[in-house]
């Protein structure tokens, strides 16, 4: 794990652009050091570690996934989202604690929501069993993170989608001030108004106590 570690920040290094640095961390409200590589390049870089030749076995993920967490630049992370991807099909049932992990650490949205919608989100395709239980424990958790993440594991399901389990999610976090709950909430609500723009609508009619932020991206798709 050193060695490949080590080859993939000495490859990050080697791109690094100050000037795009800045830029990229001003936008991040510099939470974060970067390393300043626009994403096409920092993707080309990543392609060879990404090989499956070049992949550890599944019983490694966790040990490479939190190596990956707690280096200081964002980079790391993202690349550990799509290293974490290359597992999703084959994901345990212990694995959601490590997606809990990789949400309640190094928190913000360009994280945060492709865990919830990608790695969560078939999870929970993997396991249908255990959604109630999370969802649950994330709405009563206090952290926003996995409150929105209890919103978003859903956002791509379609017609898959469990309308009382989302229901149930909205319903619980109604009168949140906090900006990325109800942008969360009016989020998962227009991508459902996709695949049902009447269910939308009715859950729209019968809830006023909706934010005004929520509403108005729940119907934008709809007119």
């Amino acid at each position: 794990m050193k060695t490949y570690l080590s080859e993939l920040e000495s490859s990050y290094t080697q791109a690094a652009n100050p000037k795009t640095a800045a830029s990229q961390s001003a936008y991040m409200r510099d939470q974060f050091t970067i390393f300043g590589i626009k994403s096409p390049d920092r993707r080309n870089i990543e392609k060879p570690f990404l090989q499956k030749n070049y992949m550890p076995p599944i019983e490694e993920l966790e040990q490479y996934i939190k190596a990956l967490w707690k280096k200081p630049q964002r980079d790391f992370q993202l690349f550990a989202l799509d290293f974490c991807v290359k597992y999703m099909k084959k994901f345990r049932e212990r694995d959601i604690e490590l997606l809990e992990y990789m949400v309640m650490n190094k928190s913000w949205w360009d994280t945060v929501d492709a865990i919830a919608y990608k790695l969560m989100g078939q999870y929970f395709k993997l396991y249908p069993q255990h959604r109630k239980k999370y969802v649950d424990k994330w709405l009563a958790s206090g952290n926003m993170w996995l409150q929105r993440c209890a919103l978003l594991f859903q956002l791509k399901y379609k017609t898959d989608i469990d309308t009382a389990l989302l229901t149930h999610a909205i319903e619980s976090l109604l009168g949140s001030k906090e900006f990325f709950i109800n942008k969360a909430i009016g989020w998962v609500l227009r991508e459902y108004s996709r695949t049902d723009a009447e269910w939308v609508i009715e859950f729209v009619d019968r809830h006023d106590d909706l934010s005004n932020l929520s509403k108005r991206e729940a119907l934008r798709l709809i007119g």
